[in-house]
């Protein structure tokens, strides 16, 4: 059975034919609270610009905000989406988020179990990119 180039891409075979390699990635970004990360993790996934959203709730986080160095608590989300959406995941992130600079971080994944990979790509299949 012949994989997709997608998935072949995401497990690291060369594509073929001159064709664009898609990955998959992680997008990395924190919430204030989980009620504001569940909200937003829930539009991107209904939005299809994701398969799957992680929300790691019980985060502390030190950090130099304006001159002074901070303490929050906050909420982790890992969105998992492929390359091509990487730009509308962080559109989307900015611009529903409470915080004026969100930590918004892609993540190239080097390699996963093939079938997990195709499920993220299949899963994103007609994001809503709007």
């Amino acid at each position: 059975m012949r994989r997709s180039r997608t998935v072949d891409a995401a497990v690291g075979a060369p594509p073929s034919d001159g064709e664009e390699m898609e990955r998959a990635v992680l997008v990395y970004t924190t919430y204030p609270s989980v009620v504001e990360a569940e909200q937003a993790g829930r539009a991107i996934v209904a939005r299809r610009l994701a398969a799957c959203v992680n929300i790691l709730p019980g985060m502390v986080s030190h950090y130099w905000w304006q001159g002074a160095i901070e303490r929050g608590e906050e909420a982790v989300m890992i969105i998992k989406t492929r390359a091509a959406l990487a730009e509308e995941v962080r559109a989307a992130v900015k611009a529903g988020h409470s915080y004026t600079t969100p930590s918004i971080l892609v993540l190239p994944i080097e390699g996963g179990d093939p079938d997990y990979l195709r499920w993220i790509f299949a899963a994103t299949e007609g994001a809503n990119c709007e």
